[in-house]
């Protein structure tokens, strides 16, 4: 059997080494990946984002215990700041949230960055859709928690969670990363600390500010003590909430609309760069054209636009 097939069976085995193969770049994935594809679109898909740390661990952790004691299988795509020596995530999945390790009802796996901006890896979407295949209910993603871009979460996940904490100056930095736009549900973190209620405040001030429209999902902002469990239950109740207002709104539709899209022209762009490179550079175009924008003979503009129209017309 292919791993498309043994993955639909629920082989773990099979699921972890072609997430393997995608995180490589493995041709032989993409094979994988399109026979897997119709069998997508049934999960929930939740995203974890926010500054380094607010407790974004530490709270994924508690909410998968919240979704398992409800009955859920809950897989986990944790994104983690890339091994300068390795290439690969610095910290791995064993280490986080590893009291869930044995259980066969949750399936923790570790992306590095490796230089991808927007807190995600290259490799999300597909090892995303490899979990979806396969059947697994609620799908969360943690992002790295680069704290400024953060943006691509909100293109993946149904729900995006936006985890702040006290005391580290948190609303400049939400209003520099333009948190507003990422934010479903806010999660003021560590809420037993002394600053906390000036965040919350912060935060429903500036959702305030944002006058979501009548019929609009208004975000909520919720307090937490993670490591305490508390809070926890009210934050599930409103990611549930949440993924009501989706589905009653026609909200969903419209997400996996613009979803896919932006995967179509990710993947696009991906490979006609790849093919027009790899075109310039085994006919010697490549190494010319940038020694003579270097030498002002030409400038990158008009190299470009020539390059295109010679390439694409083939």
């Amino acid at each position: 059997m292919t791993l498309a097939e043994r993955i639909v069976r629920g082989e773990l085995r099979a699921a972890a080494r072609l997430m393997r193969d995608i995180d490589d770049g493995m041709p032989s994935a993409v094979a994988e990946l399109k026979a897997l594809y119709p069998r997508t679109g049934r999960a929930f898909i939740i995203g974890i984002t926010g500054p380094p740390g607010a407790g974004k661990s530490t709270l994924t952790d508690k909410v998968i215990a919240a979704y398992r004691a409800a009955g859920k299988t809950v897989a986990v795509v944790a994104i983690d700041p890339t091994s300068p020596f390795t290439g690969g995530a610095i910290l791995g999945d064993r280490i986080r949230m590893s009291r869930h390790a044995t259980d066969p009802g949750v399936f923790i796996r570790s992306l590095a960055t490796r230089g991808h901006l927007g807190g995600l890896s290259r490799s999300t979407a597909d090892v995303v859709n490899v979990f979806d295949a396969m059947g697994w209910e609620v799908i969360i993603i943690e992002t790295v928690g680069v704290g400024q871009d953060e943006i691509d979460i909100v293109r993946t996940a149904h729900t995006s969670l936006v985890v702040m904490v006290p005391g580290l100056g948190d609303d400049i930095q939400a209003i520099k990363a333009g948190i507003l736009e990422i934010g479903d549900v806010f999660v003021v973190n560590k809420a037993d600390r002394p600053d906390a209620d000036r965040a919350v405040r912060d935060l429903e001030m500036m959702v305030e500010m944002k006058h979501p429209g009548a019929g609009e999902w208004w975000p909520p902002v919720l307090r937490t003590v993670a490591q305490k469990g508390d809070g926890v239950a009210e934050l599930v109740g409103k990611i549930e909430e949440h993924r009501a207002y989706l589905h009653t709104s026609g909200r969903l539709q419209q997400f996996e609309q613009n979803k896919s899209a932006l995967r179509f022209e990710e993947l696009l762009r991906d490979q006609l760069f790849a093919r027009v490179r790899e075109k310039i550079e085994h006919g010697g175009d490549l190494a010319v054209t940038i020694r003579a924008i270097a030498n002002r003979e030409q400038d990158p503009y008009n190299a470009v636009e020539a390059l295109l129209a010679r390439h694409l017309s083939e």
